[in-house]
């Protein structure tokens, strides 16, 4: 199975080039593919870029470019997990300072409306913490912020479970 993201007319490689610019292990432009022929339900010319397969972080994806018809949405998101705060911020500004837009709970979105979700390894320990009260306070530390910030989280912890 191999999730196919629907992209603007002549966008569809330059968002995986981009993706590619985050560094994330194991990613790669696997294959450009061009429409054959004119495609007169489309518009796309014979040669224009149609499809690019990629991969990334390890998974297999295909970027369509098939016209402003269908934008992404919340429904669906790329949830990256870091091991530090110098990797959450990284990719939150490279994604962000693209044309990106920052949004709640470690949420941001990328210039062409994929949404991310730049999710330190921390928090996710810390919300699913056995502990009711680690796990409530890390939650709640968690919703009063954008991009996330660990030691803050570890902060709100702290002070909750003394």
């Amino acid at each position: 199975m191999v999730p196919c993201l629907w992209y603007d007319r002549g966008q569809a490689l330059k968002a995986v080039q981009f993706y590619m610019s985050l560094g994330l292990l194991d990613s790669r432009i696997d294959q450009v593919n061009t429409s054959p022929a004119d495609n007169p339900h489309s518009g796309h010319a014979t040669g224009e870029e149609l499809t690019v397969a990629f991969t990334l972080a390890g998974r297999s994806f295909v970027a369509l470019a098939g016209g402003p018809i269908f934008p992404h949405t919340e429904a669906m998101s790329f949830t990256i997990l870091t091991d530090d705060q110098a990797e959450t911020d990284r990719l939150w500004d490279a994604i962000v300072s693209n044309g990106g837009a920052e949004s709640a709970c470690g949420w941001c979105k990328d210039r062409w409306g994929v949404n991310w979700q730049i999710t330190p390894r921390r928090l996710i320990e810390l919300v699913t913490s056995p502990d009711p009260a680690t796990a409530k306070a890390g939650f709640e530390a968690m919703m009063t912020m954008t991009r996330i910030d660990i030691a803050a989280l570890d902060r709100a912890v702290a002070a909750a479970v003394r």
